[in-house]
């Protein structure tokens, strides 16, 4: 039996429901494999072929909007390029969800203490290198990533 979700997309997993952000994944990591700016029909024949072309473009757009894919013209249509990957997208995500809140420091806080050790040290650490990399990029030498410790949205952290 095939059902078919909200958007459109149809799956032959009874009751399967797409995790939060899982097609987007899904269309960046084909783009991502794809060899030059393709079009949307490329992009839904990589996924399987089994989603209407409307939900692949709705896909496309959203991710343009965040900034994660760009388009250019090709013919009538467009053909579309990765511009972010995977933790790009999740990244996004997470600091809309943050702008969203009035109390930052509060979220933050919250944040980092409810994190496992491990993910601590490693956020200790990416800050720090942050750090580093600022102090080199305001002494004019460049810093070692070469966007100031950025990532690839060129956000730095509030501060």
């Amino acid at each position: 039996m095939t059902e078919r979700y909200e958007d459109g997309a149809r799956s032959d997993a009874p009751g399967r429901r797409r995790g939060q952000g899982e097609l987007e994944a899904q269309v960046l990591s084909a783009l991502k494999a794809a060899p030059e700016p393709v079009p949307a029909g490329w992009v839904r024949e990589r996924l399987g072929g089994t989603l209407a072309y409307t939900t692949v473009m709705t896909i496309l757009t959203r991710l343009q909007a965040k900034g994660a894919v760009t388009r250019e013209r090709a013919g009538r249509s467009f053909a579309w390029t990765a511009a972010a990957d995977a933790a790009g997208l999740a990244a996004h995500r997470m600091r809309r969800v943050l702008d969203s809140e009035s109390d930052r420091e509060a979220v933050l806080a919250s944040f980092v203490s409810s994190l496992p050790p491990g993910d601590e040290e490693l956020l200790r650490r990416l800050l720090h290198e942050t750090d580093e990399t600022d102090e080199t990029d305001e002494g004019g030498e460049g810093g070692a990533t070469g966007e100031g410790g950025r990532g690839a949205s060129g956000e730095g952290r509030a501060g």
